[in-house]
């Protein structure tokens, strides 16, 4: 199998590049090798390599600052997906493409399925949004919502923040009323190369750990693992002043990623995993 991967050196892609290297050629794009709001750059170099899956694991994360640069996000999220799904759609090749739990607006009080409306409240879940539009052009297409990503190379998450916090004996800040299911990268990228190797049925699908949890949970649960008598500061939304709405009840349901055979493990053993990993040896 021949993957294109772009965003090789984010988060993401550095893991999917990674763990697909010994099973895949895989060929991982950067900023510098391709310029994703060139279109004709994208068909071009989609061409030239001629694989038979093109991963996109390139997004304009800064939600705050998506909101005074909106036209920078359209581009990322949505137009450079336009561009690498004709050109996937124009190779004959199978498109994946990673959303976001911003594409809902928070006021459920049970984990959102795939069915369920979206309804971004910022421009960030709304570049999102119309980049999984413009993804499922791609008849051969899957795409995964993930939230709260962690893991891997890039210690830049707010579970690193957190942990970081607690390590250099600093009160950790943690919001007690924002639900989520957080997404251990190197589970995403498994699941992924499931649903390819299996060829599961196109379309969209939650990719996040099971389980819920508030992020003051969690940081109770890191300090639990790692042995540390923290301190933990509960934090509301209403008193941060963000520029982008967050939504407040994020969490997602993976149940039909495990109705096609790919059970995600629980997020206290992903953070495990990633604590022992990233900061013990």
């Amino acid at each position: 199998m021949k993957i294109v991967v772009t965003g090789g050196a984010g988060q993401l892609g550095t893991a999917i590049a990674s763990r697909y290297a010994d099973r895949a050629e895989v060929i991982a794009s950067t900023r510098a090798t391709l310029d994703l709001t060139d279109p004709a750059a994208v068909h071009a170099f989609v061409a030239a390599h001629a694989p038979d899956v093109v991963i996109n694991c390139v997004a304009y994360n800064d939600v705050d600052g998506a909101e005074d640069a909106a036209e920078q996000a359209i581009r990322v999220n949505a137009l450079a997906v336009d561009a690498l799904a004709r050109a996937t759609t124009a190779a004959g090749a199978t498109f994946v493409h990673y959303g976001t739990d911003f594409v809902f607006d928070g006021h459920a009080s049970a984990p959102y399925r795939e069915e369920d409306p979206p309804a971004p409240q910022s421009v960030y879940g709304s570049s999102k949004l119309l980049g999984e539009w413009l993804a499922a052009q791609c008849p051969r297409h899957y795409i995964l919502r993930v939230e709260s990503l962690f893991g891997g190379s890039h210690r830049r998450s707010t579970i690193d923040r957190i942990v970081d916090a607690m390590r250099e004996g600093r009160p950790a800040r943690a919001f007690v009323d924002r639900t989520v299911t957080p997404s251990f990268v190197h589970d995403v990228a498994d699941a992924t190369w499931r649903l390819l190797a299996d060829v599961a049925p196109f379309g969209l699908y939650h990719c996040v750990n099971s389980g819920v949890t508030t992020w003051f949970e969690l940081a109770r649960e890191i300090g639990a693992a790692m042995g540390l008598d923290a301190e933990i500061v509960p934090v509301k939304v209403a008193d941060v002043p963000l520029r982008a709405r967050r939504p407040q009840y994020a969490a997602l349901s993976n149940a039909k990623l495990a109705q096609a055979g790919i059970v995600m493990p629980d997020w206290q053993d992903a953070l495990r995993r990633h604590l022992r990993g990233a900061f013990t040896g």
